[in-house]
């Protein structure tokens, strides 16, 4: 992929012969004599390294640096300044400039100059197009539906997302509750660290601890060595707590203690662990009445309930059916070898017509 520049100074005589230096060496290269027009570019097209003179008749170069960063920063940019006035330069380095050139410097120095900076540009926007391919995959575009209910759901979603608060998700089972957390993960800022789940109802009380907080060798029978546990293994990224309401209440204890401490103890360890991790649970029971018939922590409830998703049964959003239905048998012909498969209307009622006890996994499995 070649990178494409761009090119700000009024001086017109200096920026096309600049131009014509880097277009010998293969790059795609605009013009513009002015911040303003430069910004009209740049929200045209996709431009990976900026050469902008210092001074500009409609403003100064450091300001538009630190505009450009902000609005663009997969794009280096590179300050171009006059004799005498190099720490105009560096004062731009500090706004996030990649580098400077001085109107007298040569070739030499300018071509190797702005070889770096593409590369790292194109880079960084390769990264830029895996993350919105992975967050399409696994974030909110992985997510099928249009009705109102499930609309609202994303919203509220959508809002939590970016920040760092605990979620509690509820539904009944099938409606997706590991999907919308997944899909919070990746559109938080921890979308580069792990995601880790696990169903606290699929496994008995020593595992489960054993699972979520790892274990000295030694601590139990058949502990032959050191073993980190899940709360270690998302560190930095989000741990998603399936069907919390099955945890025991011993466990739920040492679980509001890492809520709240950020550090746990490993079974068989006498020094705490440090952690960083993002919790969303779920639960297809109501954790407050589990609370008052003392089944359930208050206390963990209230720290987990910080932020509720409440996710819609199937039969409450059966206009999102159709798309549903013609995603999965597409889904499954793709696996079988099938290239076209289309849902017919009449089969489309009948679905409709089915109360989904099982919600979406049971349509999927149909």
């Amino acid at each position: 992929m070649e990178a494409t520049l761009l090119i700000i100074d009024d001086e017109s005589r200096l920026r096309q012969l600049l131009a014509q230096i880097l277009k010998l060496e293969g790059y795609v290269v605009l013009e513009a004599e002015n911040a303003r027009s430069a910004l009209q570019v740049l929200q045209r097209q996709e431009v990976h390294v900026v050469i902008s003179d210092v001074k500009l008749p409609d403003g100064r170069g450091i300001e538009l640096t630190a505009t450009i960063k902000q609005l663009y920063p997969a794009t280096e940019v590179i300050v171009l300044t006059a004799y005498g006035t190099i720490s105009d330069g560096v004062t731009a380095i500090k706004n996030g400039a990649f580098d400077y050139i001085t109107k007298g410097d040569d070739n030499d120095r300018i071509i190797p100059l702005v070889s770096r900076a593409a590369e790292k540009a194109l880079l960084q926007f390769r990264v830029q197009q895996l993350e919105h391919q992975v967050s399409k995959r696994y974030g909110f575009g992985q997510i099928i539906g249009s009705s109102p209910a499930l609309r609202q759901s994303i919203e509220l979603a959508g809002k939590v997302a970016p920040t760092e608060t605990t979620v509690l998700i509820t539904g009944e089972t099938g409606t997706g509750k590991e999907v919308f957390a997944q899909a919070i993960h990746y559109g938080s800022g921890r979308r580069q660290g792990p995601f880790v789940a696990i169903n606290c109802g699929a496994l008995s009380k020593d595992i489960l601890e054993s699972e979520l907080f790892g274990h000295r060798a030694g601590a139990f029978t058949g502990a032959a060595k050191d073993q980190k546990g899940l709360f270690s293994e998302a560190n930095k990224g989000t741990l998603f707590l399936d069907e919390i309401g099955e945890m025991p209440l011993d466990l739920q204890a040492k679980l509001l203690r890492v809520l709240e401490t950020h550090e746990f103890l490993r079974v068989g360890d006498t020094k705490p662990t440090k952690v960083d991790v993002r919790v969303i649970a779920a639960t297809n029971r109501s954790l407050q009445e589990e609370a008052d018939q003392h089944h359930f922590r208050l206390d963990l409830y209230y720290r987990l309930s910080v932020f509720t998703i409440q996710l819609p049964a199937l039969r409450d959003r059966i206009t999102d059916i159709p798309e549903l239905a013609l995603f999965f048998a597409r889904q499954n012909a793709q696996k079988l070898g099938k290239r076209h498969v289309e849902v017919s209307p009449a089969f489309v009622t009948q679905l409709q017509q089915h109360p989904w006890r099982g919600n979406i996994r049971e349509l999927k499995n149909v």
